[in-house]
């Protein structure tokens, strides 16, 4: 059904009420009051990400419901990529003033997003409404360690370990690609990679079964890139830390991401390694687990291993130096 466009802030509040439940176990008492009121596990993880028209998505191809599900996917590959079971989050929303673009925008925006909280069990505990220059979404979500009790973090990896992926790398930036060169009739050529783009799917049985692996030391998720997310893994920006050598065939690449890059000309393996918003899981394993590890997870591979000399290199020559940076000039 299509809903008007909200003329206060109660009707927007109501119109969030229609699509997320008013308390759950978790946060026993409704949404209303000047706090939320939680039933917090001893130990969480909790993470904030903005989601800003211009900067994390375009309206030229995004639909309404593909805005709201990624401004909570990404919050939630956070979750998952410390081996943790998202729990509840809460949500604030800048409103460009005026009308709504769309009969309905804001009922598909809260109904995309509604969709994948219920999808992992997440509570809308409140948050904020306010007009602003532009539209934006700012989430903050919180989980909960999962049955192993451990959250999986960075910086832990040894030389020698297995580095495996969890996702496809360098989909999502095909997909982006093709959606900022051909707009929405992108989504007929290039399926999978525009679906990871606008409505990535959160690794969190991955995260939740690479944390119940005692062999696994380190992960993260790779939302800048390969590139830029590596060497976070490995500890390079907390000081000296070991390298990576990383081996990206086209086995390890999505059809799709082979096809873009001989549509444009482009390198498969540096393609895939600059990547951008992938929301694959990153890991480092002990060698001698690696095969168990891969072997339990849907999906998981080894791209590469842990080198005791610093530096990344990629199919045996260095690799692309940076990623994705929201500062950086180019």
């Amino acid at each position: 059904m299509d809903h008007p466009g909200p003329a206060s802030e109660q009707d927007f509040l109501a119109l969030i009420d229609r699509h997320f439940p008013g308390a759950c176990d978790h946060a026993p008492l409704p949404r209303g009051d000047d706090c939320a009121v939680l039933a917090c596990p001893p130990t969480m993880a909790l993470s904030t990400d903005l989601f800003l028209e211009d900067v994390h998505f375009r309206r030229a191809y995004f639909g309404p419901g593909d805005i709201g599900w990624k401004a909570l996917a990404v919050n939630v590959s956070d979750i998952a990529a410390m081996g943790a079971r998202p729990l509840g989050f809460s949500l604030g929303l800048m409103l460009p003033a005026g009308p709504p673009p769309a009969p309905g925008f804001w009922d598909e925006l809260l109904a995309g997003m509604a969709a994948l909280a219920r999808e992992h069990g997440l509570a809308l505990t409140g948050g904020d409404l306010s007009r602003a220059p532009l539209l934006g979404l700012c989430i903050t979500i919180w989980g909960q360690p999962g049955p192993s009790g451990r959250l999986l973090t960075r910086a832990a990896c040894r030389p020698g370990d297995v580095l495996l992926a969890c996702g496809e790398l360098g989909l999502v930036r095909a997909g982006l690609q093709a959606l900022e060169a051909q707009g929405p009739a992108a989504t007929a050529s290039w399926p999978a990679a525009t679906a990871a783009h606008l409505r990535p799917r959160p690794q969190v049985a991955a995260g939740l079964a690479l944390a119940g692996q005692p062999g696994v030391r380190a992960a993260m998720d790779v939302s800048d890139g390969l590139a830029q997310d590596l060497p976070r893994l490995l500890g390079a920006d907390r000081g000296p830390a070991p390298g990576a050598a990383l081996a990206l065939t086209p086995a390890a690449l999505h059809p799709e991401t082979l096809a873009w890059c001989q549509h444009t000309g482009q390198d498969p393996a540096t393609f895939a390694c600059l990547g951008g918003e992938d929301y694959a899981l990153l890991a480092a394993c002990d060698p001698g687990a690696a095969p168990e590890v891969i072997a339990a997870i849907p999906g998981a591979r080894a791209i590469g291993t842990v080198t005791a000399a610093p530096g990344v290199t990629l199919n045996g020559q260095p690799a692309p130096a940076r990623g994705f940076d929201h500062f950086s000039a180019t």
